[in-house]
């Protein structure tokens, strides 16, 4: 019996597993920091792998993690997110043309264009470095949202663009929901720590898009627009499992907006009034969609990459963030409507997560695995960082369903 406590939500035995698995992950990532500060890719045992290009994402995801960790009382994480912050302060940002560099090669030549998607990552670390009270946080905070504000919001519609050139001169014409989604998070992020509104607003707005579009294709999520925001279904069908624009849908973004939806929602509205519940219904029905086309949908325990626009599996891979967010969302889900469906996905994803994806002997997950559920490297070889498997630990003990994890942990939340 107690074996299954330790799956269940707001059982003691759950809370434990949690914590021991959040502190685990704290241990095996503190080799992240580049005497730069930009964060080197982890390997399997925690080793930096120094051939391959430090990344401004991955850096970002650092100084969010370990922000956080302070925030929590561990020791050691104030002067990791310190290392990062530098790094995003110095070698990452574009002193020149603004805004911050894909990432850095390990020659220390840059990568080029500069991205949405890091941009808003760049949002969420130094919007928790801010709420940890860290040195120089303050002023990072004012240029990310400055630069974001001005090179990647288009407020006539209500979305983000995405990828621009190193010089910020030309725009390229495709647009995605990926980066949208992490705008979303950021700019709620930003809402909660500082209180300003029109970010809640425009996360809103996002928002109210990607709901037309899920309803619309069945509650499978297009994720690649052109620049006039027109769907392309069939982007990417020779390169299927491609890291950042997969083809099809992918279902672990269809439960990350349905958690999304829900915290925006329950930020906005009351939870009895109609707006709420509509909205509820919308993530509910993204969760729903996306569980029962990819989880154990071939045979084997596991969450697919991704399917086709009728449902069907065409990656089988089991990517670990994809289970990371089906921890949270249904744990979110749970506490929300105190529906038993969500408990009982809960407590089979955390058994999963127990028995399979934990890596015990190394730390961390594994971040890729193949249909039989054996270790594979192909798209995520590695583990490149915390930032799902640790979130993961966190948001289902967030009693604050309308706040972003960093402010409820600064507020005191009982993690």
């Amino acid at each position: 019996m107690s074996d299954k406590r330790k799956y269940q939500l707001d059982t003691d035995e759950n809370r434990a597993f949690l914590k021991e698995a959040r502190e685990t992950l704290l241990r095996f990532g503190k080799r992240f920091p580049s005497p730069g500060g930009s964060s080197y890719y982890l390997g399997d045992d925690g080793t930096p792998w120094t051939e391959r290009p430090r990344e401004t994402w991955i850096t970002s995801r650092m100084v969010h993690v370990y922000s956080i960790g302070q925030m929590l009382g561990y020791e050691g994480c104030s002067e990791l997110a310190d290392a990062g912050l530098k790094g995003l302060a110095g070698e990452l940002h574009d002193d020149a043309n603004g805004g911050w560099y894909a990432g850095l090669k390990a020659d220390g030549n840059i990568l080029p264009t500069k991205q949405c998607y890091a941009h808003a990552f760049v949002i969420l670390a130094v919007s928790s470095a801010l709420l940890a009270g860290r040195p120089g946080a303050e002023e990072l905070f004012r240029d990310a949202c400055r630069l974001y504000d001005e090179k990647f919001w288009n407020e006539e519609e209500g979305l983000s663009c995405d990828t621009w050139n190193t010089e910020f001169t030309e725009l390229d014409d495709y647009r995605g929901l990926n980066a949208n989604m992490h705008t979303v998070e950021a700019f709620l992020a930003v809402a909660d720590a500082v209180g300003d509104e029109k970010y809640r607003i425009r996360a809103g707005r996002i928002i109210r898009h990607v709901a037309g579009w899920a309803k619309e294709n069945h509650w499978r999520l297009p994720e690649h627009f052109s620049s006039e925001w027109k769907a392309n279904l069939e982007c990417n069908r020779e390169k299927p499992d491609d890291p950042f624009k997969p083809y099809g849908a992918t279902p672990g973004h269809g439960i990350e907006w349905s958690r999304l939806i829900v915290q925006w929602a329950a930020s906005t509205y009351d939870r009895g009034s109609e707006e709420f519940k509509s909205y509820l219904e919308i993530a509910k029905n993204l969760y729903r969609q996306a569980v029962s086309d990819a989880w154990n949908c071939d045979g084997a325990p596991g969450i697919v990459y991704t399917t086709d626009w009728n449902g069907k599996p065409v990656v089988h891979d089991r990517m670990h963030w994809t289970l990371a967010e089906a921890i949270n969302t249904s744990a979110v889900l749970l506490r929300v409507t105190g529906a038993e469906e969500y408990a009982r996905d809960y407590a089979a994803f955390m058994e999963y997560l127990d028995t399979v994806v934990m890596d015990h002997v190394n730390g961390s997950w594994f971040h890729q695995l193949n249909e039989k559920n054996e270790l594979m490297g192909t798209v995520w070889p590695g583990k490149s960082d915390l930032y799902h498997a640790f979130q993961a630990t966190l948001i289902p003990y967030n009693g604050q369903i309308g706040c972003s994890i960093a402010a409820a942990v600064k507020q005191g939340g009982s993690f």
